[in-house]
């Protein structure tokens, strides 16, 4: 086939000059077939030779260029493939077979993520199929695509082949190269349409149930076991040689840093040995398989695509069966018991572990939404956390996350209170968390919390969250999911703290004080606004709100109705910050909306009224003494006079398009979490202000000729 330039085996000298010749034409105008020598002197090439930003730039422009001409990013796939098939086949592969598919990764993450986020025409040209002469893919690929072996044999890998110091590498790299192949769906649009083009990802949901059962249970155990880095970085000079840079190392947005993850992690993780990059990138492969829709074409649309038909399938859209969501959905526990398991087919995991894990990490907003993945999709996992009778592993984190609101994403406040009000739906949970007593809450900044239960924590939370909100977010749903979930609890309060209680009744203070200041500005709009168009707009916008807070209050009123029907014999301190401030309730006995759950709160109050009456002495009476005498009247309590209402129970629903949701969020994680940047100016996913600083610098393009890129006196014959 031609001579070829010695390229020596790692640890060798090592001629600058052929890692320009060789990348040069890899990215040059002359097609190279499989069979040609220069593949493999490609994979052997040690990468730690200095290039500038501008020459990795170049290099990939080169390939976008001729790309189409040369098929080599379809030709570096299908050789990545082969080594990665060659490293599973052999037991023990040596490090040189590893090392290749390392080279294989690389190079092609590098110049796959160029040529997605620097497509400008609606379909990605990315040309993956091999030209018809090639013979060398007949016994490799058969029937199927390159898009569809590489998967494969990615996906192959990464479930089969056990993380350990010599496969750490190729595996976050391999785990790299996932989030860059399915970055194809940062160019569709918020919500899935038949027009999207994810080969890659498509072809990862074409896989074998078993596969991806495999897959989805590697992933999750990656994240169980949180492997770091492995101590002997002088094994891998390709990425830890503190005197040279990589040919395609620290090159910026442009390129190809991005796949050095491993090593910009290390650089900018202070030696924080808690931190594990396999198993955060994990958890974003899994989030972005489970929550991909592929929006298939419907008989209306393929028959009358029209403006008409579009509307007609964005209202029912018909998406695909995704099986890596199956397959989490079906994930029992290790213990189960084989017996009881049903037909379908199910992967085993260590839920122990998990729950242990997710507990940790939940300051991370991927295992929050993981978390609301299992909980919501998987009902042996909900059951299993529901049995706990450490909640507080769960717990403490998300209330202390919602306590640091503030600090937080709206979508990551979102997704804590759905997960309490997933919880919440269940009563022995509601009665569980009344059980669990807190020695103390050092994060809680307000007051000294001690000795108050897990349940008087989660109240004083949910009615700070919508105190921030009403101040600052003014979000209905988040308010109603809020209220929702107290609601859920309020039946089961056992022994409510002093201080929850207390808050209880001051956010019926604040939401009465909200609402009669609107009602009055509402009536002075409405006689000055007769005939003034702008005027009763306005009118209209407060009456709008005023009914919205109208709802909040019978809510509030609501929810403390439920603790007096159902609970107060066990809640003293609710009955003493009712009585302590009675004053609040009193403008509306009278209101159409209150006045039979005011006429409850009443005849309670006329309860324990006249029996601090009855034994009423001279002087004032302390705190301690009041409570006394509502503890002892609370033992005669029966409950007469007060009607009854249904118990209130809210459950959580899915929107009907929850794709609209969760691909854009999971994406936004994935771009702000994963260490590299995304040409800002090809995301068509969801608004580029939403991300972080990481996504502002995109890829400016540059016009190159082929005679650009130098090529040295030797040459390979094609």
């Amino acid at each position: 086939m031609g001579s070829a330039p010695s390229t020596p085996r790692r640890g060798g000298a090592f001629s600058p000059e052929a890692a320009e010749y060789l990348i040069g034409t890899f990215v040059g105008d002359t097609p190279f077939p499989l069979s040609s020598e220069f593949w493999q002197k490609l994979l052997e090439l040690p990468l730690n030779v200095q290039w500038p930003t501008q020459r990795v730039q170049q290099a990939c422009e080169l390939l976008a260029k001729n790309n189409c001409h040369t098929r080599h990013l379809a030709k570096i796939l299908f050789h990545l493939a082969c080594c990665l098939q060659e490293s599973m086949s052999s037991s023990g592969a040596s490090p040189l077979v590893y090392e290749k598919a390392f080279n294989a990764v690389y190079i092609s993450s590098i110049f796959l993520k160029h040529l997605i986020e620097s497509d400008q025409g609606e379909n990605i040209q990315l040309y993956p199929s091999l030209e018809d002469n090639e013979d060398v893919q007949k016994d490799v690929l058969r029937d199927q695509t390159i898009e569809n072996l590489v998967m494969r044999n990615v996906l192959s890998f990464i479930a089969s082949v056990e993380v350990s110091p010599d496969t750490f590498l190729l595996h976050l790299e391999l785990l790299n190269f996932m989030i860059i192949a399915m970055s194809t769906q940062l160019l569709c649009g918020p919500s899935p349409g038949p027009n999207d083009v994810n080969p890659f990802l498509d072809a990862a949901m074409d896989q074998d149930s078993s596969l991806v059962g495999a897959v989805v249970r590697r992933l999750l155990l990656n994240f169980m076991v949180r492997s770091n880095v492995p101590s002997n970085r002088a094994t891998y000079s390709i990425l830890y040689d503190g005197n040279q840079s990589s040919v395609l190392q620290r090159v910026g947005s442009a390129a190809a840093n991005i796949v050095l993850f491993p090593f910009s992690y290390l650089v900018s993780s202070g030696g924080e040995e808690s931190k594990s990059p396999i198993a955060d990138i994990s958890i974003h492969v899994l989030l972005v398989l489970v929550h991909y829709h592929k929006c298939l074409v419907s008989e209306d649309y393929a028959n009358h695509k029209s403006s008409t038909s579009d509307s007609l399938l964005k209202e029912n859209p018909h998406f695909s069966d995704n099986p890596y969501c199956k397959a989490l959905e079906h994930a029992i526990d290790c213990e189960y018991i084989e017996g009881n398991a049903h037909s379908a087919p199910h992967i085993k995991l260590p839920f122990a572990s998990l729950f242990d894990t997710l507990g940790i990490c939940l300051a991370d907003e991927a295992a929050v939404l993981l978390l609301y993945s299992l909980l919501q999709g998987n009902s042996a996992f909900l059951e299993y956390v529901l049995v706990r009778t450490d909640l507080d592993t769960l717990l403490m984190p998300i209330l202390e996350a919602l306590y640091n609101a503030p600090s937080r994403t709206a979508n990551q406040i979102y997704m804590l209170l759905i997960i309490l009000l997933i919880l919440s739906q269940d009563s022995s949970f509601n009665a569980s968390i009344h059980k669990l007593i807190l020695t103390g809450v050092p994060w809680y900044k307000e007051r000294l919390l001690h000795q108050t239960s897990l349940g008087s924590l989660m109240v004083v939370i949910l009615i700070r969250t919508v105190q921030y909100n009403l101040s600052k977010l003014r979000d209905v749903y988040l308010q109603t999911t809020c209220l929702a979930t107290l609601a859920n609890v309020a039946p089961h309060v056992h022994r409510l703290s002093a201080y929850a209680s207390q808050r209880l009744v001051s956010l019926f203070d604040m939401l009465s004080r909200k609402y009669i200041k609107l009602a009055e500005r509402r009536d002075n709009k409405l006689h000055t606004a007769k005939g003034d168009s702008e005027g009763n707009n306005l009118v209209e916008d407060m009456s709008t709100e005023l009914h919205i807070y109208t709802d909040f209050l019978r809510l509030v009123l609501e929810i403390i109705n439920a603790i007096l029907t159902y609970a107060l014999p066990r809640n003293p301190e609710v009955v003493y910050a009712i009585m302590h401030r009675q004053e609040v309730f009193q403008p509306f006995k009278n209101h159409p909306r209150f006045n039979e759950l005011i006429d409850n709160i009443y005849t309670v109050l006329d309860f324990f009224n006249s029996r601090m009456d009855a034994q009423r002495e001279d002087g004032d009476w302390s705190v301690h003494e009041v409570l006394q005498v509502i503890i002892v009247n609370c033992r005669s309590w029966r409950g007469d006079g007060m009607k009854m209402f249904t118990q209130l129970r809210f459950t959580y629903e899915q929107e009907s398009h929850p794709e609209e949701f969760f691909i854009p969020y999971v994406w936004q994680l994935v771009l702000s979490r994963c260490g590299f940047s995304f040409n800002t100016g090809a995301i068509n996913l969801f608004p580029v202000d939403l991300q972080t600083e990481r996504l502002e610098n995109g890829v400016v393009g540059t016009t190159l000729q082929n005679g650009d890129f130098d090529k040295p006196e030797y040459q390979l014959d094609p």
